[in-house]
């Protein structure tokens, strides 16, 4: 069981060395999404990935050993969790104090990264809401009466279009 614990704390400690490597790529990409730098946009973003799939492989080693662990101790993997573990192991206060304090910074990180994703998607929703915007208003304007020059413009005696400035679907 002691071994199993060795690798759990080594695995989170891992998975939290890459989340925080995440953190100052997350904060750049808040200013190339207000840059609009869709060039830099994809390269952030594909630097991002290689986390990702790092991440996944260190996930599914944790799922693992959790599992293992669930067998030692006779309880189902799929509802023991990481908490249940750091509970388990009070005649082990060593163990179990390095297992809650890796825990801890590992939730800590995930936070902070959680908070630049979500101010990271708040950029891009206004900036879809501009752009959207901004097509509303080129379509109107080409909609509009002002814009329909021939050479007979002044004799032109048509109803006007009922379009308005912004699209009623919104």
């Amino acid at each position: 069981m002691a071994s199993l614990i060795e690798e759990l704390i080594t695995t989170l400690q891992q998975e939290n060395e890459i989340y925080s490597e995440m953190v100052p790529i997350a904060k750049e990409k808040s200013s190339i999404i207000a840059n609009n730098d869709l060039l830099a946009l994809q390269e952030i973003t594909d630097k991002e990935q290689v986390f990702v799939e790092q991440v996944m492989v260190l996930d599914k080693k944790r799922e693992e050993i959790i599992a293992n662990i669930g067998v030692v101790l006779c309880k189902d993997a799929r509802t023991l969790k990481i908490q249940d573990v750091i509970k388990l192991l009070e005649a082990q206060p060593e163990e179990q104090e390095r297992l809650a304090s890796v825990h801890a910074n590992l939730k800590n990180t995930i936070s902070l990264l959680m908070e630049f994703n979500n101010h990271n998607k708040s950029l891009i929703e206004q900036s879809l809401e501009i752009i959207e915007f901004n097509m509303n208003f080129v379509q109107s304007t080409r909609m509009s009466p002002g814009n329909n020059y021939t050479k007979t413009a002044g004799q032109v005696n048509s109803a006007l279009p009922e379009t308005g400035m912004f699209d009623a679907k919104q």
